[in-house]
């Protein structure tokens, strides 16, 4: 009886925890429902806070959630050439991504709720990555050339999936944003950290995200 006891506390817990704050909502719905949420900056000093904050899960059964998706996707479409965005870079600290799959032949744009990298590869490609938040951010980052990912969508159906080449870097970036990690301040962490260098990741031009 304690053990279940114990097991529907986690689950109500858990459920509230993924509960979104009124502020949170507030921000979802504001203007038009439909439009593009601001993207933002590093430049501005309380915006900055956001997106070094970390997100926790959200429910995505909520009403609420599929319209932060919807915006966030428009947010993305409303850049030129971004190919991802998380949450915090529209104010909410929040496990949601949009990114570009690049690994299918639409190139589609997917969302992805609670995302989670369960396993990256070894082996880590070089190559370069700007950022919609950071203005006129670009460097070279290494990053894994595979990984493994769990998310679920807004029926709250569970996926796993085996992810890499470009579409893995966007997974991986975007997912640091969920951390609070900025790449502006990756680089700077770099300088003191090995990798094992491969090959450079082939592209062309720099992209945000």
């Amino acid at each position: 009886m304690k053990k279940l006891s114990f097991v529907f506390i986690f689950f109500v817990v858990l459920i509230n925890a993924q509960k979104l704050t009124s502020s949170e909502i507030s921000i979802i719905n504001q203007g038009d429902i439909n439009s593009a949420l601001p993207i933002y900056q590093t430049t501005d000093e309380n915006q900055h806070k956001t997106l070094l904050s970390l997100s926790t899960e959200i429910d995505p059964l909520d009403k609420n959630t599929a319209t932060l998706v919807k915006r966030m996707k428009e947010s993305l479409l409303s850049t030129d050439g971004g190919v991802g965005i998380a949450a915090p870079q529209v104010g909410i600290n929040r496990k949601i991504i949009w990114v570009q799959r690049f690994d299918k032949e639409e190139q589609s744009l997917e969302y992805f709720i609670n995302p989670v990298i369960v396993w990256r590869s070894e082996l880590q490609n070089l190559g370069p990555e700007g950022d919609l938040s950071i203005p006129d951010f670009r460097d070279q980052f290494y990053r894994s050339k595979v990984i493994q990912l769990e998310y679920v969508d807004l029926k709250g159906q569970k996926y796993s999936e085996i992810v890499e080449g470009f579409t893995a870097v966007i997974f991986q970036h975007e997912i640091d944003h969920l951390f609070g990690i900025l790449i502006s301040d990756k680089k700077e962490k770099e300088k003191n950290d090995s990798y094992k260098k491969v090959d450079a990741f082939k592209k062309s031009d720099s992209v945000t995200r």
